[in-house]
C-alpha cells in the first residue's frame, strides 16, 4: 500500500463515522435503534440483509476453499444461502415483520416469553449471545489478517482499528446507520469486485478466461461442484442450516425483515437478498478459483490478498481493501445491534427490576452500552481465535457457528409457524439442550475416538437434525398448545392487509408489560 491506498482506506472510515453521526438524529427510542421504527424501504432492507450475511471470511477462509477446490466454494456456500433465503422470504420474513408490528417488540426473541415461557427465552438468549461473541471474534480476526497482509499492521492492532470504527457508527446510529453504511459498502464492493474480475481476465486470456482456463493443470478438479469434505451431505445440511440462520435464526437478518413497513415489504426484501446471493458471489469467487494460475502460496487463505497486491494499481488496491472491510464491518455491526437488542430487551429485564422500569432515555442508553460491550468482548475473543482451543478462522465460522446455530434457531423460527403450535416450552428446551450436548459429543469425545475424526458434514448437521426431530416429536408426544399461544401464533400468521406499522405504536422500552402479547384492536 502507498499513500493513495491509505487515503482511500482512511476516507472510507471517515464516511462510515459520518453516516453514523447523521443517523443519530433518526434514533429517538429503542424501536428506532433496533428496528428502524419499521420505516426502512424494502430495497434498503434487502441490500442490508445481503451485506450483513458475509464478511472478510469470504476473502480468507472461503478464498482458501476456492483456491484448493474451485467452484465447490460457490455450490456449497452462497448457492444454498440463496435458496434458503428464497424459501425464508415466503415462510419467515412476513411473520417476523408481524412480530414487530403486531406484538410491539424490538428484539427477535421478545415474543418467545409468551410463545413458550421465560426460561426458554433466556436459554436461547444467553446461548445465542455467547455464540455470536465467538462468531464475530472470528470475523474481526479475518479482517485483521487481511490488514496484516497488506500493511504489516499486527493482528491485535487491526482488530482494534476496525472494531473502534464500527463501534462509533453502529453505537451512535443504530440499525439506520448499519443499513445506510451497508448500502455504501455494497456500492464500494461492487466497484472493487468488478475491478478485480477485470484485472484477473486482463492478466490471463481476456474475456475468454471465463471458459478457457479450466483445462490448466493448476486448476485440475476445480470444476467439480462437490469436492474435499464439501460433499452432498454437507450441502444438504448447509442448506437447512442457512435456511434457519439467514432468515433470522442468528437474529441480525431477522431485524432486517422486522424493519420494513409491512409483511409484503419484508418478503420483497428477502427476495432481493436471495437474488444478490445467487449472482454476486460468482463475480467475487471467479478470481479466487483461478488464483493458482496467478499466485503460488502455501497459505491459501492469503491468496486473494496476494493476488490483489500483484494485479491492482494503487488506489484500486485501496478500494479492494475497503471492500474487505465493508463486508466484515457490515456483519459485525449488524450482529452487535441484534445482540444489544437481545441483551437490553430480553436478558436485562429478566435479571433486573430496574431494567424493567427504564424510560425511553435509559433504554436507549442501555442499548448503546450493550453494543459497546458486545463489540469489546468479541474483539477480545478475536485475539485468541487462532489458538489451539478455537482453531483457525474457518473452523470457528463453519463448525462452531453452523453446528451450534441449529439448536438455538429451531425453537425461535419454528415457533412462528402454525404447523408446530403444539410444540411448547418442553419441546423447545429439550431440543435446545440435547442439540448443544450433541454438538459437543460429536465434535469432541466421539471425534477423538474415530479414526480421522468425524467428517465435517456430520459435525455441523447432526446437532441440527437431533434438535429438529426432538422439537417436532415432543410437540406431538407432549402437546403444550394453549388458547393464549394459539392466539399469538394466529396474530403473526394472518395477512396484515398492508402497512401494519402505521397502526401500531413503537415499544416504549423494557418496562412494557405487554411485550410479546398480541395487539388489541
Amino acid at each position: 500500500m502507498n499513500g493513495l491506498d491509505w487515503a482511500v482506506l482512511i476516507g472510507y472510515f471517515g464516511v462510515m463515522v459520518a453516516i453514523g453521526v447523521w443517523s443519530h438524529k433518526r434514533v429517538g427510542d429503542v424501536s428506532d435503534f433496533f428496528t428502524a421504527g419499521g420505516k426502512m424501504p424494502w430495497w434498503l432492507s434487502g441490500i442490508s440483509h445481503h451485506m450483513s450475511g458475509y464478511s472478510a471470511v469470504m476473502f480468507t477462509g472461503y478464498a482458501a476453499i476456492a483456491y484448493t477446490y474451485g467452484v465447490t466454494s460457490y455450490v456449497t456456500w452462497s448457492f444454498p444461502i440463496a435458496i434458503g433465503i428464497a424459501i425464508g422470504a415466503r415462510l419467515f420474513a412476513p411473520r417476523l415483520n408481524r412480530v414487530r408490528s403486531r406484538l410491539h417488540v424490538a428484539s427477535p426473541l421478545e415474543y418467545l416469553k409468551n410463545r413458550y415461557n421465560l426460561p426458554t427465552q433466556q436459554a436461547l438468549a444467553w446461548s445465542g449471545v455467547l455464540l455470536k461473541i465467538v462468531d464475530v471474534g472470528a470475523k474481526w480476526a479475518a479482517i485483521a489478517t487481511l490488514l496484516s497482509v497488506f500493511t504489516g499492521v499486527s493482528l491485535n492492532m487491526g482488530i482494534l482499528i476496525t472494531g473502534a470504527v464500527t463501534a462509533v457508527y453502529c453505537t451512535v446510529g443504530g440499525l439506520w446507520a448499519d443499513a445506510l453504511t451497508e448500502l455504501g459498502q455494497f456500492i464500494i464492493q461492487f466497484v472493487a469486485g468488478i475491478a478485480m474480475l477485470v484485472a484477473v481476465m486482463a492478466e490471463l486470456n481476456g474475456f475468454s478466461t471465463l471458459w478457457s482456463v479450466w483445462d490448466e493443470p493448476a486448476l485440475e478438479g476445480h470444476t467439480k461442484p462437490l469436492a474435499g469434505p464439501y460433499m452432498m451431505v454437507f450441502l444438504i445440511a448447509y442448506l437447512f442450516i442457512k435456511t434457519f440462520e439467514y432468515n433470522g435464526g442468528m437474529w441480525n437478518q431477522a431485524q432486517r425483515y422486522m424493519a420494513t413497513d409491512s409483511a409484503k415489504s419484508a418478503t420483497r426484501s428477502g427476495a432481493l437478498s436471495a437474488s444478490l446471493w445467487l449472482v454476486w458471489p460468482l463475480v467475487l469467487f471467479f478470481p479466487m478459483w483461478v488464483a493458482p494460475l496467478i499466485v503460488k502460496t502455501d497459505v491459501p487463505a492469503d491468496s486473494y490478498a496476494l493476488m490483489a497486491e500483484h494485479l491492482l494499481p494503487h488506489g484500486l488496491l485501496g478500494l479492494v481493501i475497503v471492500g474487505f472491510f465493508s463486508h466484515t464491518m457490515a456483519m459485525c455491526s449488524s450482529d452487535a445491534n441484534a445482540i444489544a437488542a437481545v441483551v437490553t430487551r430480553d436478558i436485562m429485564p429478566a435479571v433486573s427490576r430496574k431494567a424493567r422500569e427504564w424510560d425511553t432515555r435509559m433504554g436507549l442508553l442501555a442499548a448503546r452500552w450493550a453494543t459497546l460491550l458486545f463489540l469489546g468482548l468479541s474483539m477480545a475473543i478475536a485475539t485468541q481465535v487462532n489458538s489451539d482451543f478455537f482453531g483457525d478462522i474457518i473452523t470457528v465460522v463453519i463448525k462452531w457457528v453452523a453446528g451450534l446455530m441449529g439448536p438455538i434457531a429451531i425453537p425461535l423460527m419454528l415457533g412462528l409457524l402454525p404447523w408446530f403450535r403444539k410444540s411448547g416450552p418442553t419441546a423447545a428446551l429439550i431440543s435446545w439442550g440435547v442439540g448443544l450436548l450433541t454438538f459437543w459429543l460429536v465434535n469432541y469425545p466421539i471425534s477423538w475416538n474415530v479414526d480421522g475424526g468425524v467428517p465435517l458434514q456430520y459435525q455441523v448437521s447432526i446437532p441440527l437434525a437431533v434438535s429438529l426431530v426432538l422439537y417436532v416429536l415432543i410437540g406431538y408426544v407432549r402437546p403444550e398448545d394453549t388458547p393464549e399461544r394459539d392466539a399469538l401464533i394466529a396474530t403473526i400468521n394472518s395477512d396484515d392487509g398492508g402497512s401494519a406499522s402505521a397502526a401500531v405504536p413503537a415499544p416504549a422500552g423494557p418496562a412494557d408489560d405487554v411485550v410479546g402479547a398480541p395487539a388489541k384492536d
